[in-house]
């Protein structure tokens, strides 16, 4: 706020009125020893237009990903946004939209959840989906405890190869739940065997989770996954964490997924340093009752015309607390309508085509460092965008090595996994050109020969 309201004959009014005299009395339910006794320590007031200098010289710190030939992905992914999206995102009347409880006077807002909601359902192979949730991890986090919700079971399987902080994020959420997570490692492939997911099946589980393309990039064989839990009456739920994917690959319902939830900042969302970014999340229709968040429907009014309402909103506003199907009580609509925006603009034709070219110059990277003598590929399986490349030198030294000739190769996996510290996860997409990436084997093949 630029001023303080509250004048000196305000403040001691509502002392009066609380039956206080002085700003002391009202701490003193604070012990003494916990108290402030004197100034903050912090510089003395600008004015604002100092503020707004200092805080454009701290943001000049920042470093942009366009000054750097950045090869990073696990989960954030750098692609190209059409202008048109944030032409389209930044109108009033999208930008500063609020829930849209009055259908009446929020057709343009529900009509793009509408169509952001059908999409996922083309993207996913599913039969319905929500308005979105925060991002992908929560979105893991929520398919479980639907499962939890739809099998009357405790316990869940997940993949070690789905991403580890959407496993840190389903952990935090069932801490007091009485759930257990049991972790099924992946095979030489990179992929999670089926014949250690039937091992660890049990009477009380009530999902496996997988994520395809994993969190090494390698595109899991989910063949006769669903059949077989479905025998035991177990549900399937797959994740994305990169959607361009679904260009090219077999959708998860095509699976046989029960829950498919992901991550869409890849979809018309800048990298933002991390957010905001939005959750997917799609489900059967005989499970729809169970969906978390809120999901916009179509309808006719009494003339018989097409409109659109939020239906099926079993959140805490609406019903009883013990009855709601989850805590998440908004969406992310801005970033929704981003990746429809991007989607409706790119089409079948275009998403495909940069599903290929991410593919390709992923596979020459690939080929190519895997060339370099000491580096070796740990894992035999297909992959999309990502991959990890093994080296003689520590990942964590041969980043900070390239970083300083503008080169980002990837993320060390010593940071998620102990043993794999000298394993790089590196991702390629339609934003590194050949050059950029000739430059990366360059560099590295140099940094490897000089340790």
């Amino acid at each position: 706020m630029r001023y303080i309201p509250n004048t000196d004959a305000d403040r001691q009014a509502m002392l009066e009125a609380m039956g206080l005299t002085t700003i002391e009395d009202l701490f003193s339910g604070i012990p003494k020893g916990l108290r402030l006794n004197g100034p903050l320590s912090i510089p003395k007031a600008l004015s604002e237009q100092e503020v707004l200098r200092h805080m454009r010289m701290l943001a000049g710190r920042n470093a942009n990903v366009e000054d750097y030939a950045a090869f990073l992905g696990a989960g954030a992914y750098h692609h190209f946004i059409p202008s048109i999206v944030p032409v389209l995102t930044s109108r009033g009347e999208f930008m500063t939209a609020y829930t849209p409880y009055q259908p009446e006077m929020a057709q343009g807002t529900l009509q793009a959840v509408y169509e952001y909601q059908t999409l996922v359902c083309q993207l996913t192979d599913m039969e319905v989906a929500n308005a979105s949730l925060y991002d992908g991890s929560t979105g893991v986090a929520e398919a479980v405890l639907m499962a939890r919700r739809v099998t009357q079971r405790d316990e869940v399987l997940l993949s070690e190869a789905v991403h580890p902080e959407y496993g840190a994020v389903l952990r935090t959420y069932l801490q007091n739940l009485g759930m257990r997570v049991h972790e099924v490692p992946v095979d030489g492939a990179g992929q999670t065997p089926l014949a250690r997911v039937r091992e660890e099946l049990s009477a009380r589980t009530a999902c496996v989770v997988v994520q395809s393309p994993n969190f090494f990039g390698v595109i899991e064989d989910l063949s006769g996954f669903a059949e077989t839990l479905h025998h035991e009456k177990v549900l399937l739920v797959q994740a994305v964490a990169e959607p361009v994917s679904l260009g090219l690959l077999k959708p998860p319902g095509a699976w046989g997924a029960d829950i498919v939830v992901g991550e869409g900042q890849a979809f018309g969302n800048a990298l933002s340093y991390g957010g905001p970014y939005l959750g997917f999340f799609a489900t059967r229709d005989r499970y729809v009752r169970q969906m978390p968040g809120r999901l916009a429907g179509e309808t006719v009014d009494t003339e018989g015309r097409r409109g659109y309402v939020l239906t099926l909103s079993t959140r805490e506003q609406h019903i009883r607390r013990e009855k709601a199907t989850s805590n998440i009580c908004t969406n992310e609509g801005l970033c929704a309508l981003a990746a429809t925006i991007h989607l409706c603009t790119l089409g079948k034709v275009g998403l495909r085509r940069v599903a290929e070219l991410n593919l390709q110059r992923a596979s020459y990277a690939r080929q190519q460092l895997a060339a370099i003598p000491g580096c070796r590929l740990p894992f035999s399986g297909p992959t999309f965008n990502e991959f990890v490349l093994e080296t003689p030198k520590p990942a964590g030294d041969l980043i900070q090595q390239l970083s300083a000739h503008r080169l980002i190769p990837g993320i060390d996996l010593g940071r998620f996994y102990s043993g794999r510290s000298h394993q790089l996860l590196m991702c390629v997409t339609e934003m590194n050109p050949r050059e950029d990436i000739d430059r990366l084997c360059s560099a590295v093949s140099t940094a490897i020969r000089a340790s």
